[in-house]
């Protein structure tokens, strides 16, 4: 019988083998970070056991004063809007607008197009001199949400296109936006906002603008922001602050159902000019029509009614007069809302018609 064979002995420092490889020690960037890591660990849930409410956005800061007051909804002269629903889901719709006696703005014709399904939202306009603009919303999460505008007219320095995103966190916001960038120079306008709900009530927080509209001229600006919202949320008051002397503030309350009060002061206080304009407003929601009233410091006061004969049919009508202009100066509007639809009570969400 033949002896049997036996590999020879394997030699340590020439074994390749992986029980022979020395292992290599632990990286000393991970022993490094680990104290900050684990700290940053801590910190963060204790942030979350506090469990504060997300602040909002400081582009909707002061979104219930803006629905209470008149500054986005006045008008004067005659105006109609006719909208016309062909899908629901996703939803897609066309509006023509007609503006005609208007003593701010000449007579104008605009036709609109609207579409939005659960991640994008599209809308674009033009009008009857050849202006386009257009907007697109793209989320990528819940919240996280990219936005482009974009405006291209004929007339010179009036286009301008904005890129923007918006991060919302568990309890803090953040905003990033370029307005006509040009990355070869770096000129256009950048803004950039971070707001922090502090407590369950206050949220603080600051944004910063800065403009190169030349490649040898620049301008900082940082401005402060707050934020005191109730425990029921019936009212909210906020404030603006920049340091070159400029104040923003204020307050809105809900004091009934349908009874919404709000009020704004505007105060300028730089060495040029010492300027203040204080605006008080009240919203009153009717089953079937809302009216709005605004007075402000400067003897303007205005109203509008929009009255809805029909679900799909409104009629408006928006006074202003200015009292301590000699002539009084004032301005009337009247408009209708129409909007029709293709589709059938089911395809609206709405139970059958028997």
């Amino acid at each position: 019988m033949a002896s049997p064979v036996f590999p020879p002995a394997k030699d340590a420092s020439t074994d390749p083998s992986p029980s022979s490889v020395p292992q290599a020690p632990k990286s000393l960037y991970t022993s490094a970070l680990s104290p900050l890591t684990s700290a940053f660990s801590r910190f963060s849930q204790w942030r979350k056991s506090l469990d504060l409410p997300n602040p909002g956005t400081v582009e909707n800061l002061q979104k219930e004063v803006k629905s209470t007051h008149l500054t986005n909804f006045m008008f004067d002269g005659a105006r109609a809007d006719l909208t016309k629903s062909l899908s629901m889901n996703p939803a897609f719709q066309v509006t023509h607008s007609f503006i005609l006696g208007s003593q701010v703005s000449t007579p104008s014709y605009n036709f609109g197009a609207v579409f939005a399904n659960n991640d994008m939202f599209l809308q674009g306009s033009v009008d009857h001199e050849g202006n386009v603009s257009a907007r697109m919303n793209q989320g990528w999460a819940e919240n996280s949400i990219t936005k482009i505008q974009t405006q291209l007219s004929s007339q010179a320095g009036h286009s301008m296109i904005q890129l923007e995103h918006d991060y919302q966190g568990q309890d803090y916001s953040l905003n990033a936006k370029a307005v006509n960038p040009w990355p070869a120079d770096l000129t256009g306008i950048y803004i950039g906002n971070y707001f922090q709900s502090v407590t369950k009530n206050l949220a603080l927080g600051v944004e910063t603008l800065y403009q190169r509209p030349t490649p040898d001229m620049s301008e900082f600006t940082t401005s402060y922001l707050a934020k005191i919202t109730s425990d029921d949320k019936n009212w909210i008051a906020t404030a603006q602050v920049q340091p070159s002397g400029i104040l923003q503030a204020t307050y809105w309350q809900k004091l009934h159902e349908k009874v919404e009060v709000a009020a704004d002061l505007q105060l300028m206080a730089s060495p040029q000019r010492r300027d203040a304009i204080a605006t008080l407003g009240a919203k009153y929601d009717l089953r079937m029509a809302t009216f709005r009233a605004q007075l402000d410091s400067t003897g303007k006061v205005s109203a509008l009614l929009e009255q809805r004969f029909a679900p799909t049919f409104a009629f408006l009508v928006a006074g202003e007069i200015d009292h301590f202009k000699e002539s009084n100066a004032a301005k009337v509007g009247v408009g209708v809302m129409i909007e029709s639809s293709t589709l059938t009570p089911e395809e609206m969400g709405m139970p059958p018609q028997h």
